[in-house]
């Protein structure tokens, strides 16, 4: 704990002499009927691909109840997964209010044979403590995240040591389940999953039919935008590419985002001719829904491209500075680019040849 505060040292040693539980090295779990899951500190992408965890868990116990607890900013990838029977919403800005706080402790305190807390790229002192308070015997959590000691291991009677560097070339979707593997909860479906229900279909299917006069037209479908700035290709390539595309082909094109990506969408839309069309501010099942009903989807290294690798539809995802063999949907119709930490070092006419193989080999 050198690294850290004199009063978070403090509070931590208040914390461990109340809340410690000793270490249990038992890999049976019993009986387990109730399981809760906590990711509430990872975002969309992280959780979409960490889906392999819920499938592995309902393999192992199939009539099992299986609870999530997300966040604010990630429950709506998975608020109609069929793996999840019930879903928490932890939304930390509500913690304030005594009654939304009551209501919360009072979920936690439901009762579960099974508490896990898995990690991807950081440990959470939050999920780790949530885990602690919440009713169960059995609570699996990091011990330690590439040979850094979790401050907070001592919430868990079963500790597990994570290490992302034995496998620098694993995918998430397998990564995850490193935390339930010592005790026989695993499952060879590396795949993600949105369920989007016959309504979502139809919206698609109705935006698509208003875009695509001619029934023959391929549909393609863009994310040009992206939380942080290294992971964003040019809009001015984008911009070449969908030329070039059109040129070539019998397409139509759409965009999606939100409000927040309305400057490099209106960008985009205002230097080229071809006629654009936007899908935006939609829920994430809305979204997998017409990626799914379109022909070909290309994207940025982001949430979006998370969302579309639970799709069947060909796409390209171009990559900067995140190692893809980690966070690349899988599929064989989903291909990466990457040339370098610099996205930009993509060129226009590689993406344009990758996305060439997938339309001609539909």
């Amino acid at each position: 704990m050198s690294g850290k505060s004199f009063p978070s040292n403090i509070l931590n040693f208040i914390l461990k002499k109340i809340f410690a539980i000793t270490e249990n090295v038992d890999k049976n779990l019993g009986d387990v009927n109730k399981i809760l899951i906590i990711r509430q500190h990872n975002q969309l992408g992280d959780m979409l691909a960490g889906v392999s965890l819920f499938r592995a868990v309902k393999e192992k116990y199939p009539k099992s109840h299986l609870t999530l607890l997300s966040s604010i900013d990630n429950y709506y990838g998975v608020i109609k997964n069929k793996l999840i029977d019930e879903l928490i919403v932890f939304d930390k800005s509500k913690m304030y209010n005594p009654i939304e706080l009551i209501r919360f402790f009072k979920k936690l305190r439901a009762g579960y044979d099974l508490v896990i807390v898995p990690v991807t790229v950081s440990i959470s002192f939050t999920s780790n403590f949530i885990a602690r308070i919440s009713k169960s015997n059995t609570r699996i959590g990091p011990k330690s995240l590439d040979g850094k000691p979790s401050d907070s291991a001592y919430f868990f009677d079963r500790r597990v040591d994570i290490d992302w560097r034995k496998y620098p070339d694993s995918n998430v979707s397998e990564h995850i389940l490193e935390i339930v593997k010592p005790f026989g909860i695993d499952t060879k479906d590396l795949s993600s999953e949105i369920s989007f229900d016959e309504f979502d279909n139809i919206e698609a299917k109705k935006f698509i039919s208003g875009i695509q006069k001619d029934p023959a037209a391929i549909v393609i479908g863009l994310h040009v935008g992206a939380g942080k700035p290294a992971n964003r290709w040019s809009l001015s390539k984008y911009i070449e590419l969908i030329q070039k595309l059109h040129n070539n082909y019998n397409c139509v094109f759409y965009l999606t985002g939100s409000d927040s990506d309305s400057e490099e969408l209106n960008y985009v839309i205002s230097n080229i001719k071809v006629k654009l069309h936007k899908y935006l501010n939609k829920q994430i099942p809305q979204v997998a829904a017409l990626i799914s009903n379109s022909d070909l989807f290309i994207t940025n290294d982001t949430g979006i491209m998370h969302v579309a690798g639970t799709t069947l539809t060909s796409q390209v995802s171009l990559f900067g500075p995140t190692n893809p063999f980690n966070w690349a949907p899988c599929g064989k119709n989903k291909i990466f680019l990457r040339k370098s930490d610099l996205i930009d070092d993509i060129k226009v006419e590689e993406v344009f040849d990758v996305c060439k193989v997938l339309l001609e080999n539909k």
